[in-house]
């Protein structure tokens, strides 16, 4: 029988870390409420201390997401253990996460401490930790770049002060497979009480390793990895859930070891993330990538086509990617587009299914065919709506050779109806120029991001957008067959998340 390794998914902590991919709260529960769906073990919600937004995060996913452990994240000082225990407490599954350097450089350059201080703090903070929660996980930092000798006996003290979870992090992404995997292994050896813990491993993609590090551990007794959905996180990323996961489940005669991911989730899961955080999977990524499972090559499409094990390792099915071709059209009722909706995994209110239905006629009426796609877009649109301080309410542009691009634009501010004209250099630099002058607003935009959900001139098209303002970065998301539109929906969604953003620093 195959060891079932957890999979602790650290999407809304660590990978919130990505420069730009900050997340406000209603969209962390709705990251939280999809990672439950897929089955992940633990969900490090957030760092209590570091903001309102993260305590208030933990609490909420706490109190309203089923079946994954909820962890905190808190660095080895008191305040840090206290308030993540303050948003911890009334959650039911929960787990506090502390954590300490342990490499000399680390020790040496930013504590200013020696190994015995340092070995001191994370006993007393484990200890007062366990004193408050029965699942505590210790991590030694940059553990990868720490005397191994030294590092046991660290592990072995904080097992015996309570921590039932001990990580060995790569928080560099310095090590390489064969390396981690010896080292993990001398650490097992060296660890007495190792047999009262479970060892966990959390590496960083600095070298390109990530996953083949986490897999080398999971051979040599590691029994948790820590990830996140599309690899996202500080600097290049984490060790990817997704490909982790599928390389247990695809190679499970080589590993010995599976997951309890439900694999039909992944592709949902993976592109919620991108729509919450505005970055884009690559197209060549393993697993996710839009060319995953896309066969070019004569010779491949005709091995496929005699048997299709000749050239896929895996079906496109077991990660959620669903063949069906014309979904639902314009003369499609209520009932079948919730059941539809329901099938693809989502579960609507009453309000928010209305207001989808209501997208999905007017673009029925617009495509020939809506594809599974086009409901996704439209969902995701609906589920990751926040309080709007600005509505879109009509636009028309025009642009053409040998005259100037121009926008006349109608919007809602705080209840008022503004209406405009404005120029640019093209028309969706003449809508977003008239909208920031609607506005007022005092940002930059980073980046502009197209892409066609579907095939076909009458493609619903996507726009991402990233806006920055006063070092805050956010990620706006708009659909529609008119380009133009989508960029317009876009920007003023991005808006809308920068207004949420300042109200709560205000509180």
């Amino acid at each position: 029988m195959s060891r079932i390794i957890r999979i602790f998914d650290t999407t809304l902590r660590d990978g919130e870390q990505s420069p730009g991919a900050s997340m406000n709260v209603d969209e962390k529960l709705a990251l939280a409420k999809q990672l439950a769906r897929l089955g992940v073990d633990i969900i490090e919600a957030g760092f209590a201390i570091s903001s309102p937004g993260d305590f208030e995060s933990i609490r909420r996913i706490g109190g309203e997401v089923e079946g994954p452990v909820i962890c905190s994240l808190a660095r080895a000082k008191e305040a840090d253990i206290k308030r993540a225990w303050e948003a911890l407490k009334d959650i039911p599954r929960k787990r506090l996460h502390t954590f300490h350097s342990t490499s000399e450089i680390h020790l040496k350059h930013q504590f200013r401490i020696d190994q015995a201080e340092a070995l001191k703090r994370s006993v007393e903070m484990v200890k007062l930790a366990k004193s408050l929660i029965d699942d505590v996980e210790f991590s030694a930092m940059d553990a990868t770049r720490t005397d191994a000798a030294y590092l046991a006996e660290v592990l072995e003290a904080v097992i015996d002060a309570g921590a039932g979870t001990v990580n060995i992090p790569d928080t560099v992404g310095y090590t390489t497979p064969e390396e981690f995997g010896r080292f993990i292994k001398t650490v097992k050896d060296r660890v007495k009480n190792i047999d009262k813990a479970v060892i966990s491993v959390h590496c960083h993609n600095d070298l390109g390793m990530a996953v083949a590090n986490s897999l080398a551990a999971v051979l040599n007794g590691a029994g948790q990895v820590e990830c996140t959905i599309n690899g996202i996180g500080e600097r290049a990323g984490n060790c990817s859930m997704e490909e982790v996961v599928m390389a247990l489940k695809t190679r499970k005669d080589f590993y010995g070891a599976d997951t309890n991911i439900a694999t039909e989730e992944i592709m949902r899961s993976s592109r919620l993330v991108t729509k919450i955080t505005g970055i884009p999977v690559q197209p060549n990524k393993a697993i996710v990538g839009a060319n995953a499972f896309a066969h070019e090559s004569g010779i491949h499409q005709d091995g496929l086509l005699k048997e299709r094990s000749t050239y896929e390792i895996m079906r496109p099915e077991t990660v959620g990617l669903v063949k069906t071709h014309l979904v639902l059209g314009k003369h499609s009722g209520r009932h079948a587009f919730r059941t539809r909706l329901k099938d693809l995994g989502y579960e609507m209110s009453e309000d928010d299914l209305n207001k989808a239905f209501e997208r999905f006629k007017h673009l029925a009426d617009q495509k020939k065919e809506v594809f599974d796609e086009d409901l996704e877009a439209i969902v995701s649109d609906e589920m990751q709506q926040i309080a709007e301080i600005y509505a879109l309410r009509s636009l028309k542009a025009e642009s053409g050779t040998g005259i100037t691009p121009t926008a006349v634009v109608e919007m809602d501010v705080n209840g008022k109806i503004v209406k405009q004209t404005g120029s640019g250099d093209g028309p969706v630099d003449a809508v977003y120029r008239t909208i920031s002058e609607i506005t007022g607003t005092k940002s930059r935009l980073e980046a502009y991001l197209v892409k066609g959900i579907t095939g076909g001139t009458d493609a619903l098209g996507e726009v991402t957008v990233k806006v920055e303002e006063e070092g805050k970065k956010v990620a706006g998301h708009g659909a529609d067959t008119d380009i133009i539109v989508a960029s317009a929906k876009a920007y003023v969604n991005a808006l809308n998340k920068l207004e949420y953003w300042k109200k709560g620093r205000a509180k």
